[in-house]
């Protein structure tokens, strides 16, 4: 009988496990959604770092959007608006021990304000650190900037994070976890920060994993191969609810799925062919049969957004007859093939989706047969998000339909700017603007008659309701699948947080 032999190294290990050497070892809490790392850069993932609470922001908010102090203690404006100052708070040092300074904010907004995104769009003609205060000095009021400020673009990294030429190639934060590996497009790890300035969380490690398809992430919870899973597909949320090791969480957002339209094209430059696509839509059918939740979107605002969500607007429709009126009108007349034809030329558009949020494709294949009825061929591209922007900017988009977040900012308005400017944007219009549209988003952008904002929020949501520059389809919620072994799991209606640092492990 042959012997075996074990060496010296493996002997030790094992002798080391059965007596308990690692019985210690941290638990680490796995989190999992549909949303890749692309990279180092605040403009492309600062969302996830922002997530797992490894970067923070000058300024939070809470559930209902109130602006609340984050890396600021305290700010104040002066009387003609046109200067912010705002007192960091004192003790706070990045996870490579470097203290937070005035100077280190102001390189930070200056990066993020020479990037694409929202802070681009502020008026600020300075960002200046005076006597151990950030000073932000603006050419015209601009009532948004603290909710600009909450955006992920703008959080705030230690000076070391940047190269030479203002690049992040590494993410130092000042979160309660700092970041220990990041294996992009797929996954981090992070541990928590024990010099934090705030409450120390209960969970020392934890990682966050990309899984693109929402049957992975549904297996991955029912196989306790992850703690929280995000982003559930309506089948897998029927199945996961009958489960006992598991919690589901669920919670409305500002968050519209709605079809973008490139307003420029031939097919689609008359606001009646924009109004008949979207009589053509049965959004209470989409709602009831993919999302299986009251979530029909009547206009682009949910009443969770109550400052925007205009009660005064005839909610959107659907109205298949009144569909083909308006295309008769143009000219458009159904084929043998009953697919509408003008000039020899099918009514024919291809429409830009993702898998990112799993429901999505199946909005898009209702909206196919639905479009269908009043004579449209659609043709469905499901390719990566990534794509929307770009088919945006190389001017090739038809219709998109997305999952647009106007939780960016705690006040939409900070989104509108970046959506529905004269020049478009990559989430919002295309090819389309409005002269009344543009003076009262100014106006209100100023703010300067505040008792007329809600006249003049009235009035964008109005115009957006007639023009259509976007076809709200359905309003969003968040949900999760949260394994029994944590506590304290909630949902951000904001989704500026996963919520890690209030998470413990039951006992």
């Amino acid at each position: 009988m042959r012997k075996t032999v074990l060496s010296p190294l493996l002997a030790l290990m094992l002798t080391a496990v059965s007596a308990g050497a690692f019985a210690d070892a941290p638990r680490v809490a796995k989190l999992v959604a549909p949303f890749e790392i692309k990279g180092t850069d605040p403009t492309l993932s600062g969302d996830i770092f922002l997530k797992m609470s490894i970067v923070e922001t000058l300024i939070n908010a809470d559930a209902a959007g109130k602006p609340l102090p984050g890396l600021a203690s305290s700010w104040k404006v002066s009387d003609d608006g046109l200067t912010w100052r705002f007192a960091l708070r004192s003790g706070v040092t990045f996870h490579d021990g470097s203290p937070l300074t005035a100077d280190s904010v102001v390189n930070a907004l200056e990066v993020a304000r020479s990037q694409p995104g929202l802070l681009d769009k502020a008026p600020i003609t300075a960002i200046r650190a005076e006597t151990g205060e950030v000073v932000i000095a603006l050419s015209q009021p601009f009532t948004p900037l603290l909710g600009l400020l909450t955006e992920n673009r703008a959080q705030i990294l230690a000076p070391a994070s940047y190269n030479a030429e203002h690049k992040v190639v590494q993410v130092i934060g000042s979160g309660p976890y700092r970041l220990t590996s990041l294996q992009a497009p797929q996954k981090l790890t992070v541990s928590r920060y024990d010099g934090y300035w705030g409450d120390k969380p209960a969970i020392e490690q934890a990682s966050y994993m990309s899984a693109s398809r929402a049957e992975t992430r549904a297996l991955m919870a029912e196989s306790s191969d992850a703690d929280m899973v995000f982003n559930l597909d309506p089948a897998s949320r029927a199945r996961l609810k009958k489960n006992p090791k598991l919690t589901l969480l669920a919670v409305s957002i500002p968050r519209t799925v709605l079809v973008k339209v490139n307003a420029g094209h031939p097919l689609l430059n008359d606001v009646r062919v924009r109004q008949a696509l979207s009589l053509a839509i049965d959004r209470e059918g989409i709602a009831r049969a993919i999302l299986r939740y009251p979530a029909a979107a009547g206009q682009l605002f949910p009443p969770s957004v109550a400052q925007w969500h205009n009660a005064s607007l005839a909610p959107l429709t659907t109205d298949t007859a009144r569909a083909r009126e308006l295309l008769a009108q143009l000219g458009w007349q159904p084929g043998a093939d009953g697919i509408l034809q003008r000039d020899g030329k099918p009514f024919s558009l291809t429409l830009t989706t993702y898998p990112d949020r799993p429901e999505l494709p199946l909005i898009a294949a209702a909206i196919q047969q639905q479009l269908r009825e009043i004579g449209v061929q659609l043709t469905i591209n499901s390719t990566n998000s990534g794509e929307i922007a770009l088919k945006h900017h190389d001017g090739s988009m038809e219709l998109g339909l997305v999952a647009r977040n106007f939780a960016l900012t705690p006040d939409p308005l900070g989104t509108l700017l970046q959506d529905y400017p004269p020049q478009g944007g990559d989430w919002g219009a295309m090819n389309w603007s409005d002269a009344t549209f543009n003076q009262t988003l100014a106006q209100l952008v100023r703010g300067s008659n505040p008792q007329e904002s809600d006249a003049e929020r009235q009035q964008l949501t109005r115009i957006l309701q007639t023009e259509l520059p976007t076809i709200p389809v359905a309003w969003y919620q968040q949900t999760a699948a949260v394994s029994s072994r944590l506590s304290g799991a909630a949902l951000d209606p904001f989704e500026r947080t996963f919520g890690l640092e209030k998470m413990r492990w039951r006992e």
